[in-house]
């Protein structure tokens, strides 16, 4: 069993987001911390890219205040080493083909094996060209995590029996951003996924109350956040860590009243 699927095994997971070295280095990695100390399962830790296409204004404006930092990959890594010494909730990270490509598969996921990443999220990686990546993933012991979305329909089945580390199901079409109704037979998608895999299932895109935690939690394995805890850290710079914790803690808790 990953580290990933170990994080589902207490319960409902929660999994939050966070585009790294926001609001600076020092701030992201005391959030982080926050984040796992909070009840945060597994972390989603974004590596700041020029183009996230799938993110909302709130994800977005993040990317671009670290990449005016001058963040990069590399310090990016540097921070997760550090952070993979001080708690054992797994970290995956969470961003685009190019950075990988331009890095170099091998080299990244060798790099980010050794700072302590249990796998990848890329949305802009089709299922159809996942083996290319995952093929070199494999090698180090990262999964690289499968998205399906409600557009999925016919492909629902076929991504899911091919998944690995956990799935995220998005729960809404377009982007990333807080979400004050989501509409999507999240219910049936699950089901089918839940046909074919053991693999646990989380929600994301959207959620961002206790509430919304706790209805989709009845549903999935854990749930996904990423826009609610960027927009504290936008809001609150570098006095996000306390409200972060908060955050993440009436999250969880949540969760926990889920039978």
């Amino acid at each position: 069993m990953s580290k990933i699927q170990k994080a589902f095994e207490n319960g409902k997971a929660f999994i939050g987001f966070i585009t790294a070295g926001d609001p600076d280095i020092e701030t992201s990695e005391e959030i982080i911390m926050k984040m796992a100390e909070g009840g945060c399962d597994l972390i989603e830790i974004g590596i700041p890219f020029s183009d996230p296409i799938a993110e909302g204004p709130v994800i977005q404006n993040a990317n671009v205040r670290v990449l005016s930092q001058g963040v990069t990959t590399d310090k990016v890594m540097d921070l997760v080493g550090r952070l993979s010494k001080k708690t054992d909730v797994p970290f995956v990270f969470m961003t685009y083909l190019n950075v990988l490509f331009k890095y170099g598969y091998d080299k990244f996921l060798s790099k980010a094996s050794a700072c302590g990443i249990s796998g990848v999220i890329i949305p802009d990686l089709p299922f159809e060209e996942k083996e290319e990546l995952s093929s070199v993933a494999q090698k180090y012991g990262i999964d690289v995590v499968s998205l399906i979305a409600p557009t999925s329909e016919q492909r629902i089945k076929t991504i899911a029996s091919n998944a690995e580390g956990f799935i995220y199901e998005v729960s809404s079409l377009g982007v990333t951003g807080m979400r004050s109704e989501i509409k999507t037979d999240l219910k049936s998608i699950t089901q089918a996924i839940k046909s074919v895999t053991d693999v646990p299932v989380a929600i994301g895109f959207g959620i961002n109350t206790p509430e919304q935690a706790k209805e989709f939690g009845h549903i999935a394995d854990g749930v996904i956040v990423g826009s609610a805890i960027v927009k504290i850290v936008e809001e609150k710079g570098k006095d996000a860590p306390d409200a972060v914790y908060e955050y993440v803690h009436s999250m969880k808790s949540a969760l926990k009243e889920i039978e």
